[in-house]
């Protein structure tokens, strides 16, 4: 990509020297909004500030955009920049990012708050894009986005006590990382300012600073939409032995659209993806359930095929099917073909809150800090500003 000269960047009003970016605030935290992108669009209402890591800032009045070439190269509006990483804040009511390929590839956009930190992607070809916003900011970007906020107020204040916890919890575990939580199912999923209501905010406010601790330090606050039985033990699922994720009763959720549900998918399929993960793996002839938890999921299955058997553990099939497609390892195998059909209940990995759960319990008069400690049996809500505790095991699917 040819440069071109600075005097043409759309909307530059002035080049000033000012005093580098300092450290992550006490009480933000850095959210991966975009990774391997090929180009970004950030705007705002009034000014957008552009600060290099030289301690240079820039400042349009326009929206920009930052790309990056096969080359290795990256640019500001065509101008081609040096050094690894720039941060973006804005005088307006938030910035407005466009993403045209990344984790959530597409053109809508995502108005955030706080600043945008955009750096060198994994790619020669790319960028990434790293949200610094508050705690309290996120956690109301989060709560519409992984709970209705038409839901009774006491499950909004469930969800935001856990999103925040959450958040406390893996900004400890990923200091040396450059973003705290992605924004997505890898993590939870975060949309900004997007959904954002009154009831959201009352929520979120209402539990300001508040986390749920164990020995007075922020849990893995794991919650997944349907448990359809009892909740999981996480040492099953991600072989974490945690003492207030072992596993409770849950008859709350009957009334979830996901407490039953039937899936298909072929074998072929199947066959690819276990190949492309290295593995010898001939024709698949039967699949079969070979160990359960205590709660009654596939713990493992055996897979025969033609070249000989490989024993997999039911998480590991959902994420090589398809978390949309097996919606959670209770299930059975009702036939075997060309295509199998699987009859399944619940939805997510149903360790921690059930969601619909907490939702049957709100409706039922029980304040969120009772479904809190249900849930999580042993743990304390506490004002938390911080975590320490060591690193831990991060939900990768619901």
């Amino acid at each position: 990509m040819m440069a071109r000269p600075l005097s043409v960047l759309l909307g530059c009003l002035c080049l000033v020297t000012a005093v580098p970016a300092c450290g992550q605030a006490e009480d933000a935290i850095r959210v991966l909004l975009a990774q391997d992108a090929s180009l970004i669009q950030v705007s705002t209402e009034r000014r957008l500030s552009v600060q290099g890591a030289g301690g240079h800032e820039r400042v349009f009045t326009d929206s920009i955009i930052i790309a990056a070439s096969p080359d290795g190269t990256w640019s500001l509006n065509g101008e081609v920049l040096s050094g690894t990483g720039l941060m973006l804040s804005g005088s307006g009511a938030g910035l407005t990012l466009r993403v045209g390929q990344g984790i959530e590839s597409n053109a809508a956009p995502l108005v955030v708050s706080g600043t945008l930190r955009v750096l060198r992607g994994k790619g020669p070809g790319s960028v990434a894009v790293v949200n610094h916003v508050d705690v309290e900011e996120y956690v109301k970007g989060v709560v519409p986005a992984e709970m209705s906020a038409a839901w009774h107020p006491e499950a909004l204040k469930v969800q935001a006590v856990l999103a925040r916890t959450y958040a406390l919890y893996q900004r400890q575990a990923n200091r040396e990382r450059e973003y705290d939580v992605v924004a997505s199912t890898l993590d939870q999923v975060y949309r900004g300012r997007q959904g954002v209501d009154q009831r959201v905010q009352d929520a979120v406010e209402s539990t300001k600073s508040l986390a749920l601790t164990y020995q007075n330090e922020p849990i893995l606050a794991a919650f997944s939409s349907t448990a359809a039985g009892p909740t999981e033990d996480a040492m099953n699922v991600w072989s974490k032995d945690l003492p207030y994720l072992k596993g409770v009763d849950c008859p709350f959720d009957a009334n979830s659209p996901y407490y039953q549900w039937r899936a298909e998918f072929k074998l072929q399929d199947l066959e690819d993806k276990l190949g492309r993960q290295g593995l010898a793996i001939g024709t698949i002839a039967n699949l079969t359930p070979l160990a359960y938890s205590a709660a009654g999921r596939v713990a493992r299955l055996r897979i025969l095929h033609s070249q000989g058997e490989l024993v997999l553990r039911g998480e590991d099939l959902r994420r090589l099917v398809g978390y949309g497609v097996i919606q959670s390892t209770q299930f059975e195998v009702e036939s075997i073909g060309k295509t199998v059909v699987l009859s399944g209940r619940g939805a997510g990995h149903a360790v921690g809150l059930c969601q619909w759960g907490a939702k049957e319990m709100a409706d039922l008069g029980y304040r969120f800090d009772t479904i809190l400690r249900y849930y999580f049996p042993g743990t304390e809500l506490k004002t938390v500003r911080g975590a320490a505790r060591s690193p831990g095991p991060s939900p990768d699917s619901r």
